[in-house]
């Protein structure tokens, strides 16, 4: 008993246990997401297979997919949180900046999911599985009673469980929750974030059966005389990101311009488009796993490759931009497959380098694009490697993704998800509404307030540092307090300015050691 109680003392193993529970659960679910999206394509694709010797059957399917399009209008209009990928809304959920309630946005965008990525449009399961898990997080947390920080923690552990479920990749999902949700070190998030990702990859493969994804296989070490090769491929991608991301943040202003069709039935448009797509190419409709698999296999010429990339990425836009429930995580790697591909095709003309190291740079492609889209590179690095299933390729992937990274950074890139939850909350009104707010900021080796007392730095109005982290110490904070490289300061402030001052920090700690 007296073991028991010091366990349950110990806010460690309570979150490891709460954790635990989290992965479970977002494991089952996302499971079972997964299996329904990949039981509803397969019989699309089939069905179009059939409607290719049966033409009649076009006007019934072409019925059916209005239904399913106001079906997930309907669904989207009374709950418009749950459209688009739903990372944007997790990062704001975890800033405090948007408050959402977990049980309706769990259900519906389970539900909107599977029409929408199940009836072939060009979306990816990996964001609505990352905010499934995230609602399964914040589920948990409210019925078990747990305060605001426990909240943040169990949404962001449910996040990084609904990605290892959804790629069977559990060190991404940790990885993504650090650098793409968080973007610092939590010893406190690492742990509870990793054990949950474990479960609910453990759930996914021992329980359901399902395999990794995009289970490629181990590869040849490319040899180091390709490396420049891997350089320009880089700055191939980079370019590629830039535009990607330009086109994506202008999606709501061209769907603007359709005034027949109310905003929130955009669905209706790519459940139409996709059916002309879906019976002449069947096997190219979808989020893109089955398409990157086969890809070094079906021997496209470069041109067929170029057709297929704008077919892909014109309709990725198009299905994206209805606000939909369906991510671009997949497709931009399917997307960067493509591009690896085309570039390898060209690279094999003008060089004559050996065809059997074309698949790497498909590989390559896949960590570099996502890179410079989502500006989140060691994610990027260890997913491709979770799924290649060895360490051999870290070298070259690494390359890639930081030549991609610096490319996309001198063309003045955002990464994506921040500039969707930017424009998500620009409606927002910074309005003090009484209730307190306590969120992290970290102090890294560039930051203003690294090496400087606490009443030395001009904070914000309404604005308290309470206490820091450092290490596995909480310290108390007073004006003479020296805040140094690695501190995690806790700040408190109203609910109701928590973007407007997280702005003005972001601000603050950009700013010279010399500026005054």
């Amino acid at each position: 008993m007296d073991i028991y109680r010091k366990l349950m003392a110990d806010e460690r193993v309570v979150y490891l246990a709460k954790g635990t529970l989290v992965g479970l659960s977002a494991g089952f679910i996302v499971s079972l997401f997964r299996l329904g999206i990949e039981f509803i394509l397969e019989t699309v694709v089939e069905s179009y297979h059939y409607m290719q010797e049966h033409p009649i059957w076009l006007i019934p399917w072409v019925i059916f997919s209005v239904a399913a399009a106001l079906i997930v209008g309907k669904l989207v209009k009374s709950e418009p949180n749950i459209k688009g990928s739903g990372i944007p809304q997790v990062e704001g959920q975890v800033q405090g900046i948007i408050s959402l309630n977990w049980w309706p946005v769990l259900w519906k965008k389970f539900i909107g999911g599977l029409l929408a990525i199940g009836s072939g449009l060009f979306l990816g399961r990996e964001g609505p599985s990352i905010q499934l898990g995230s609602a399964v997080g914040q589920g948990i947390s409210s019925l078990t009673k747990g305060d605001d920080v426990e909240e943040k923690i169990l949404l962001s552990s449910g996040a990084g469980a609904g990605l290892a479920a959804a790629f069977n990749a559990p060190l991404a999902g940790l990885m993504f929750v650090l650098e793409e949700v968080h973007h610092n070190f939590s010893p406190l998030l690492a742990i509870t974030t990793f054990s949950s990702a474990l479960v609910a990859n453990f759930v996914s493969l021992n329980i359901f059966g399902l395999t990794p994804a995009l289970d490629i296989g181990m590869m040849n070490t490319i040899p180091i005389s390709y490396y420049g090769l891997v350089i320009g491929l880089g700055v191939f991608l980079g370019l590629n990101g830039w535009l990607y991301t330009k086109v994506v943040l202008s999606l709501p202003k061209l769907y603007g311009r359709l005034p027949f069709i109310p905003a929130h039935y955009n669905a209706i448009l790519p459940f139409i488009l996709v059916i002309p797509m879906g019976y002449f190419l069947p096997q190219v409709i979808g989020g893109g796993s089955e398409l990157i698999l086969h890809l070094s296999n079906w021997q496209l010429s470069l041109g067929m490759l170029i057709g297929l990339w704008v077919l892909r990425f014109v309709f990725s836009m198009v299905s994206y931009g209805a606000s939909v429930p369906g991510g671009i995580f997949l497709p931009i790697l399917s997307l960067g497959a493509i591009l690896g591909a085309i570039y390898g095709k060209a690279a094999l003309a003008l060089l004559s380098f050996d065809p059997q190291y074309l698949p790497h740079f498909i590989i390559f492609a896949m960590a570099g694009y996502f890179t410079a889209i989502g500006k989140a590179p060691l994610t990027a690095i260890i997913l491709v490697t979770e799924m290649v299933g060895g360490m051999n390729q870290l070298m070259p992937l690494a390359i890639c993704s930081f030549s991609a990274f610096v490319t996309a950074d001198l063309l003045g890139v955002d990464p994506i998800y921040e500039s969707l939850l930017e424009r998500l909350i620009a409606s927002h009104d910074s309005k003090r509404n009484g209730k307190k707010y306590l969120f992290d900021l970290p102090v890294r080796a560039e930051s203003h307030f690294s090496g400087k007392e606490i009443r030395d730095v001009r904070w914000p109005e309404d604005v308290l540092v309470t206490s820091i982290r450092r290490g596995q110490q909480n310290v108390v904070a007073t004006g003479k307090t020296i805040m140094q490289t690695g501190d995690v300061l806790h700040v408190l402030t109203d609910l109701g300015l928590a973007k407007t001052v997280q702005e003005e920090l972001k601000k603050l700690e950009k700013r010279r050691l010399f500026d005054t």
